[in-house]
């Protein structure tokens, strides 16, 4: 794995820092270490986020590694990753949502080319937002115990079920989901994965509320949904094994650790800059804070490694696997590790819950706190990946 870039690489690089420094300005940024705090207006994000967006896609860098003939750049792995991280050094995103990171890919592998053409320009242009129909109230963890039923009518499945912490359902044009064709079957055969509008009749999304008090999951129901059969993603009862192909995608995390690290830089200009009354003094006067704070550094530094993994295997035309799986595990858990020295470093200010006040980042540590709970479990639990690791990375039997 060579970690140096070599003269295209660095020449690619200074066109993406390039790039930066005329169109950054236009993403839109809030305060703070986790830069999620107040933002300028709502109309004034959207109308600053479309003019991201639109300066990206007509670069093709949106989805970097697509074809060209669907609007993407034709990049290379290492190229994208490159992208990606001086994207996450600047704290700037591409925006691209499920559709570029998950089903655009996913599509690439198992879509026909009637799905391609259908699907991906919009996903480029921002014309449809996807949602994904994995985890029930039944199956979370063990995922192929789902019950959402679709049964073939004709040329149509209707579906009949319900999904849950279904994120950006709420804001969804259309859903990709697992819904099972054949309920005699094993139970990680017999599933397909199908696409539909949201819009669709006999589709109804309930709000989730989490207890950082925001709204970005949702219960999603199904009462004889009707789906057209082209649009089924891969072969009838295979759905698990394309569904496993996407997921590879959602783990492999490439540019998070970057991010990371920039969140610890901001957290350590932020606490330099507070008055000591504001710190807890215990910590700061006895260096455990210091000590504490080096350890996530070089933690990030690992998952920045890990990062560096999947891309030297998708440079060689590889979907990381297990690896994606080392790379999820890792990355959430440090995520959890720095919310919780973060917490402590403000003391009880740290506790926080008004964003109108100046003290403790204006509440972001005590929300980042309460968000990083659900980190180890969205994407696969850390149970699940560890079980990953074990039966594929390392041969061990399953128990």
């Amino acid at each position: 794995m060579d970690l140096t870039d070599g003269p295209a690489e660095a020449g690619f690089r200074a066109e993406v820092r390039d790039f930066i420094k005329e169109h950054g300005s236009k993403f839109p940024k809030g305060g703070g270490w986790s830069e999620s705090g107040e933002e300028p207006g709502a109309e004034s994000v959207e109308d600053r986020m479309k003019a991201w967006r639109e300066a990206i896609v007509a670069k093709g860098w949106i989805a970097p590694h697509w074809p060209k003939e669907y609007g993407g750049a034709g990049l290379s792995a290492k190229e994208q990753f490159i992208l990606n991280e001086e994207f996450a050094e600047n704290g700037l995103s591409n925006v691209g949502g499920f559709g570029v990171m998950m089903i655009g890919p996913t599509l690439m592998v198992h879509g026909t080319d009637e799905q391609k053409q259908e699907h991906l320009t919009k996903i480029l242009h921002g014309e449809r937002n996807w949602a994904q129909g994995w985890s029930e109230p039944g199956a979370g963890s063990d995922l192929a115990s789902l019950q959402t039923r679709a049964i073939r009518d004709g040329d149509e499945y209707v579906v009949n079920g319900q999904k849950i912490w279904t994120s950006g359902a709420h804001r969804a044009d259309w859903i990709y989901m697992l819904a099972r064709t054949d309920p005699d079957a094993p139970k990680h055969r017999g599933i397909s994965l199908l696409m539909f509008d949201m819009k669709s009749p006999g589709v109804s999304v309930r709000p989730l509320i989490n207890m950082a008090d925001g709204h970005a999951f949702n219960e999603v129901f199904f009462e004889d949904v009707r789906v057209p059969v082209k649009n089924r993603l891969g072969e009838e009862n295979r759905g698990w094994y394309v569904g496993m192909t996407l997921t590879d995608f959602e783990r492999s995390g490439i540019g998070n650790a970057v991010g990371t690290q920039r969140r610890l830089r901001l957290l350590l200009e932020d606490a330099q800059e507070l008055p000591e009354q504001e710190t807890s003094n215990a910590r700061s006067k006895s260096g455990t804070w210091r000590l504490a704070f080096a350890d996530r550094w070089i933690e990030a530094d690992i998952a920045k490694l890990f990062s560096y993994l999947n891309m030297s295997l998708q440079d060689r035309n590889m979907i990381p696997n297990h690896e994606a799986s080392m790379s999820k595990l890792y990355t959430t858990e440090l995520n959890q590790r720095i919310a919780a020295t973060t917490l402590k470093l403000f003391g009880l200010y740290g506790q926080m819950w008004d964003r109108n006040r100046d003290e403790a980042l204006k509440g972001q540590a005590a929300g980042s706190y309460l968000g990083a709970v659900s980190s180890t479990i969205a994407g696969g639990t850390s149970e699940i990946q560890r079980n990953i690791i074990a039966t594929r990375g390392l041969g061990l039997p399953r128990g």
